[in-house]
């Protein structure tokens, strides 16, 4: 692991983020863009100012090695990233820390705390990389508990072993992004996901949540390179045959995968991994007409061509992240290929394209996608991965800044948008005078998108969670009514569980059955999942 600093508040490392007057700047531009009243940057807040409520719970003798309970580790893993998460940090409430941080080295370590937590009726809340944006690691959990212990999995972060002929790789579940990717280096191999959290976050926070990549088909979440996954849950270890696929009954890997902690503890599953593509080829389609973009996204999807991106950015997302600000909607298209030329694949998209009224003026480029610092996808590549380091100075500067995202079918898609603005737009407005939405496509299947919403709005002080709760109650109430899912790729956590308890309604006996199973005494992440 890195040892540079992380925030204990925010995202990343201290030093990238941006200075004081870079955010001042910020606040400028959106007054300017957006008409947002003036805005005023609050302090950058300081972990030594910061307190915990104190703790009198205590772990046996034979766990203080992985265990403790410093102030600061408690403050560190208090919250994820989520907007909700960073408000609360910068007021300094830190009222839902947890007790006690463990640091396992092994599934021995995992085995002890769990069985202790369960006969002490102690909450374990694993904590992956802490990049929830759901709530899904925090320590504030329902019900009544002798204390709650986050359970950090980062000490566990190797590749034991990589099988050369089927291309996999046994990868333990703490290890993040970078560090599964330096493992591999040494065997030629990648395991090419890379969701925006890809820095911080770790393989079994990944496979807890579903979580969605880079791919945008065919192997769009993380579920889809995985062969098989071992959990250590109060019950006992579980782990999955592993095989390349499998008919007989209910796929035992989804008992584990998108559990999010609610059953226990992933500790490391086989992965397929793949060599470096040598054969890229990208483009940005510009369309003056969305419903025409959306045409012709939905018929690359349904041609089966398989792009590993296929993002379409409505011009209120491209302005926002400065990718172009000639009013056009934007389709960011590119291929990959580890075994031949993608040429004839992305001339084929381009020609659906055009069809629909799209137009690419720079055409289709090959090769490195270094090799343009300033095309249209790599402003939005780094705007991507920036965005979250923006997002702490949004607020610093009393700016409400979230996202929401779901799927449906193509059938649907238009109502759904269409209420999405209409009603997010009036419930920022009711809430907070004004507002800016934008919406892109992250992921697309030949049945339906996966759009992804931004909203920005400013903020009262001290009453932004209301305001929010407001904005993003209205949107999780029109995805319910318009037959969309709660969530494609972000989680349930705790943020979602009202909806997805709708959403699932008809398999919520079964969960609470499931989880009963693996979790007697109820203490994996309560709260999350099942009421």
């Amino acid at each position: 692991m890195s040892d540079r600093e992380r925030s204990f508040w925010g995202w990343g490392y201290v030093d990238e983020h941006p200075s004081d007057d870079e955010i001042r700047a910020l606040g400028n531009s959106l007054e300017e863009r957006f008409d947002f009243p003036e805005l005023t940057l609050e302090p950058r807040p300081s972990l030594e100012a910061m307190s915990a409520p104190p703790t009198d719970l205590s772990v046996p003798s034979d766990l203080e090695g992985v265990a403790t309970t410093d102030e600061a580790a408690r403050i560190r893993h208090t919250y994820g990233d989520a907007y909700r998460d960073k408000v609360r940090a910068l007021r300094g409430d830190f009222a839902a820390a947890p007790d006690v941080v463990a640091r396992p080295t092994d599934e021995d370590d995992i085995a002890d705390l769990l069985e202790w937590a369960s006969a002490e009726g102690v909450a374990v809340v694993p904590f992956g990389g802490g990049t929830s944006v759901v709530g899904g690691v925090e320590g504030d959990v329902p019900g009544e508990f002798a204390g709650v212990v986050s359970l950090d999995m980062r000490e566990m972060d190797a590749v034991l072993e990589v099988d050369d002929v089927s291309r996999a790789a046994r990868i333990q579940a703490g290890t993040m992004g970078p560090q599964i990717q330096d493992q591999l280096r040494d065997h030629g191999f990648q395991l090419r996901h890379y969701p925006q959290s890809y820095e911080f976050s770790t393989l079994g926070g990944w496979l807890a949540t579903h979580a969605g990549g880079h791919f945008a088909t065919q192997y769009t979440h993380i579920d889809d390179f995985v062969e098989s996954v071992r959990m250590v849950a109060p019950a006992g270890t579980v782990e999955t045959r592993r095989v390349a696929a499998s008919g007989a009954g209910p796929d035992p890997n989804h008992f584990v995968l998108g559990s999010e902690g609610a059953l226990g503890v992933i500790t490391e599953a086989w992965m397929q991994v793949q060599p470096r593509p040598d054969h890229r080829s990208r483009a940005t389609v510009h369309f003056d007409d969305f419903d025409a973009a959306v045409a012709a996204t939905r018929e690359i999807a349904q041609a089966r061509l398989a792009p590993a991106n296929c993002r379409l950015l409505d011009s209120n997302e491209s302005y926002l992240f400065q990718v172009d600000d000639s009013g056009a909607h934007l389709l960011v298209l590119g291929f990959e290929s580890t075994d031949h030329p993608t040429e004839s694949d992305m001339e084929r998209a381009l020609e659906i394209c055009a069809g629909h009224g799209g137009d690419c003026p720079r055409g289709a480029l090959y090769g490195s996608p270094d090799d343009d610092e300033d095309s249209p996808e790599n402003r939005w590549r780094r705007a991507f991965i920036e965005a979250p380091y923006l997002w702490d100075g949004f607020v610093r500067l009393g700016v409400i800044f979230d996202t929401f995202e779901t799927a449906t079918t193509w059938d649907r898609f238009p109502a759904l948008h269409e209420a999405i603005y209409d009603q997010v737009s009036a419930a920022m407005d009711r809430a907070c005078g004004t507002g800016y939405l934008s919406c892109r496509f992250t992921h697309v299947y030949p049945d339906g998108p996966a759009p992804y919403y931004t909203f920005l709005a400013p903020a009262d002080r001290g009453r932004e969670l209301e305001q929010w709760r407001e904005i993003k109650a209205t949107a999780s109430e029109v995805l319910m009514d318009h037959g969309a899912t709660i969530t494609h790729h972000h989680a349930v956590g705790r943020v979602h569980q009202e909806w997805y308890a709708r959403e699932s309604r008809d398999f919520q006996d079964t969960l609470r059955a499931v989880k009963g199973v693996f979790d007697p005494a109820g203490v994996m992440n309560p709260g999350v999942l099942v009421e």
